[in-house]
C-alpha cells in the first residue's frame, strides 16, 4: 500500500490491478449468491402478522380507524 508522498511507480500498477480484480470478483461472487428470500421463518411472520392484526382489531374497537 503506497503512503503520501511515495512514489509507487508503474511498476506496482499491473499487481495492484490484479489483486483489485481479483477481489472485485469475490465481492462480485458473493453478491450473486441466493439468499433464499431473506431466509425469514415463514411459521414466526404468520405468527407476527396475525398478532399486528389483532392489535390493529383491539385498536379498531376503542378508536373506530380504518387501518
Amino acid at each position: 500500500m503506497a503512503t503520501k508522498g511515495t512514489n509507487t511507480g508503474s511498476n506496482n500498477s499491473p499487481k495492484i490491478s490484479s489483486e483489485i480484480e481479483k477481489r472485485l470478483q469475490a465481492l462480485e461472487a458473493k453478491a450473486h449468491t441466493p439468499c433464499n428470500g431473506g431466509g425469514g421463518d415463514a411459521k414466526r411472520i404468520a405468527e407476527l402478522e396475525a398478532k399486528v392484526d389483532e392489535l390493529i382489531r383491539q385498536i379498531n374497537r376503542k378508536i373506530p380507524i380504518n387501518i
